[in-house]
């Protein structure tokens, strides 16, 4: 799916949330949606973990 399409759909379901809900529980949706989000980056090969975790172990340069 292009990114302009989720953006969309992830821009609407949190209006309809905050919207539905308060601002609270818009926040905890959009936490569930970054993190379901880098998930499927993972998946699809765009993010390799064995990196990122190299990087994390190194520190700061």
């Amino acid at each position: 799916m292009q990114p302009k399409v989720v953006g969309l759909f992830t821009g609407l379901l949190l209006g309809l949330v905050l919207v539905l809900t308060n601002f609270g529980d818009m926040l905890v949706v959009a936490l569930f949606g970054a993190v379901g989000y880098m998930v499927m980056k993972v998946v699809e090969g765009e993010i390799d973990m064995g990196e990122v975790v190299d990087r994390a172990r190194r520190g700061p340069r």
